[in-house]
C-alpha cells in the first residue's frame, strides 16, 4: 500500500525520495499500464505547479496518449510534431520555458506555458514519452531535468 510521505529535505533529497517511491510502486509489478499510471499520480503529487503529467506511449508509428493526471488531452501525435513529436523523433530531453515560441508546438491544454518533455527508451528503442506541462514560463530547471530523466530511466527499465 502507497503511504503518502511528507517530502523534507533539501530539493536533491526530496528527488531522491521520489525515486525510491517510484521503485517500491513499481517493483514485481509486470504491468507497463499500471506502473505508467501510478507513475504519472506519484509526479502529479508531488510537482507543485504543474497542470498535466502523462505518458504518451509509441505504437511504432506515432504517439498515442497513455496513463496521465489533467485535464483530457491530445491522443496521438506524429513523431517530430510538437514538443512530444519532437522529443520522440530526436530521442532526447526537451524543456521548452515558453510553448507559445515552440515552432509547431501542440496546444492540449490553453493554460500550459511551459514544459519538459522525456523520452522513454528500452533496449535502444523508443517506448514513449514522460510529458509535463506547467501553466508557469520557464518552469522546469535543470537540476529538474535531471530528476525526471532518472524518473524515466526507472519506469523505462520496468517496461
Amino acid at each position: 500500500m502507497f503511504q503518502a510521505l511528507p517530502y523534507e529535505g533539501n530539493r536533491s533529497e526530496q528527488f531522491v525520495a521520489v525515486l525510491e517511491q517510484l521503485k517500491a510502486l513499481i517493483h514485481d509489478e509486470p504491468s507497463s499500464i499500471a506502473n505508467l499510471a501510478n507513475a504519472s499520480a506519484l509526479l502529479n503529487s508531488f510537482l507543485p505547479d504543474i497542470n498535466w503529467v502523462g505518458f504518451y506511449l509509441y505504437d511504432g508509428q506515432e504517439l498515442v496518449l497513455g496513463p496521465f493526471q489533467g485535464l483530457p488531452a491530445c491522443i496521438r501525435i506524429p513523431l517530430n510534431r510538437g514538443v512530444c513529436g519532437t522529443a520522440a523523433g530526436e530521442r532526447r530531453t526537451i524543456v521548452v520555458d515558453d510553448v507559445h515560441e515552440f515552432p509547431g508546438h501542440i496546444a492540449c491544454d490553453a493554460a500550459s506555458n511551459s514544459e519538459i518533455v522525456v523520452p522513454l527508451i528500452k533496449n535502444g528503442e523508443l517506448f514513449g514519452v514522460l510529458d509535463i506541462d506547467s501553466p508557469l514560463k520557464g518552469r522546469f530547471d535543470h537540476e529538474e531535468r535531471q530528476f525526471l530523466e532518472q524518473f524515466a530511466a526507472i519506469i523505462s527499465k520496468s517496461l
